[in-house]
């Protein structure tokens, strides 16, 4: 949707230069306009960052990297993201709602690891319970894989009966504050990934249609999807291809009933 806002903000620069019985300057969209120009310009000039997709990447092939940084070599790209502190102890869960075909309304709900972004449970209910979460809890951390702490929001299905339940497991329970949906940052971004991949180009038929999409997204986020805060790894840590050769063929294999692909080497 870039275009469509520069476009419109082109629009207004034109519509602001017509003669006019009072003259007058859009100020703000001559702002928004000098903004967009000025931070398309700096993110070309940064050589640190990727212009090539991180699913291509994964092959360390000269041959390939280089057609799209020459300069660069090999040179990995620094991670956007700090280090963060004792983050394979620390679990998020959280839900959000699909809407189906028939105008109903699915929740989601998932359990997700901070070391490597791992999706250690998710299902999908029309009625979101407490009770129905502490099964679903009791499910993602079987016998002694319970982590040190997890962090959840201020939904209603999250009361006082599941975080009882979360200390029984040995688990201290981490709540986020109002309306601070960045506290749960590493969820929500999971969110926002499996909405622009899979759910935004996609309708919803029922309950079992969704499920079953969930399983396949989970299964290609953890063996094929890259990540940028893990070296350009995968959360199920797909190795990267280093015997590449000068004649070496590159395959696609379809995933998500090819909404995206997977890149490997011939063999």
């Amino acid at each position: 949707m870039n275009w469509k806002r520069q476009q419109c903000c082109l629009w207004l620069l034109e519509k602001e230069g017509a003669p006019q019985s009072r003259p007058r300057r859009n100020r703000r969209a001559s702002f928004v306009f000098e903004s967009q120009r000025l931070f398309a310009e700096v993110l070309g000039n940064i050589p640190s960052v990727p212009r090539f997709p991180s699913s291509y990447c994964h092959h360390r092939s000269p041959t390939a990297r280089d057609r799209w940084h020459p300069h660069l070599g090999w040179r990995e790209p620094p991670s956007p993201w700090p280090p963060a502190n004792h983050r394979e102890a620390i679990a998020a869960m959280d839900f959000f709602t699909v809407p189906t075909l028939t105008f109903g309304v699915l929740y989601c709900f998932f359990v997700i690891a901070h070391d490597r972004r791992r999706i250690l449970h998710c299902n999908v209910t029309r009625h979101p319970t407490s009770a129905w979460v502490i099964q679903q809890l009791r499910e993602a951390f079987p016998y002694d894989s319970a982590p040190g702490y997890l962090i959840f929001d201020r939904g209603s299905s999250f009361n006082a009966e599941m975080i009882d339940a979360i200390k029984s497991f040995g688990i201290e329970p981490k709540r986020t504050s109002f309306r601070s949906p960045w506290q749960n940052g590493v969820a929500d971004r999971w969110v926002g990934n499996c909405r622009r991949d899979l759910l935004d180009h996609a309708i919803v038929v029922n309950e079992r249609h969704l499920k079953h999409l969930m399983t396949e997204y989970v299964r290609y986020y953890h063996e094929d999807r890259t990540h940028l805060a893990l070296a350009k790894g995968t959360p199920a840590g797909r190795k990267a291809e280093d015997t590449a050769r000068a004649d070496s063929k590159v395959i696609s294999m379809p995933r998500l009933g090819g909404l995206h692909h997977r890149y490997d080497l011939a063999a």
